[in-house]
């Protein structure tokens, strides 16, 4: 499949990023990732090791958009849960509602 990430063309096969990806470790996640065979990789990552550009030259969307069309799984990392205060921490320590 025809692609273009970064203003370049690139012909993409689902099992060519597969192939690419092999042997490689994948980095801690900390945007959206991609999920090749059982490893979830962050798609900055995966966009570089494909194009074999730097990744600051594409975007994660370009990225996930190929990948996407190729019949891979993206994900956006999920929003972080909203801290607790230290009385509901506290209360939730003691097994006591904080609102009683």
């Amino acid at each position: 499949m025809r692609c273009v990430i970064a203003r370049f063309p690139f012909d993409l096969t689902k099992s060519g990023v597969v192939a690419s990806m092999k042997g490689i470790k994948p980095e801690p996640i900390t945007g959206e990732s991609v999920l090749i065979g059982r490893r979830h990789y962050p798609v900055k990552q995966v966009g570089e090791v494909v194009t074999r550009q730097d990744r600051r030259d594409f975007s994660a969307q370009e990225v996930s958009r190929a990948m996407t069309r190729l019949g891979f799984t993206c994900q956006a990392l999920p929003e972080p849960e909203p801290a607790l205060t230290p009385l509901e921490t506290a209360s939730a320590l003691l097994g006591v509602s904080a609102l009683a």
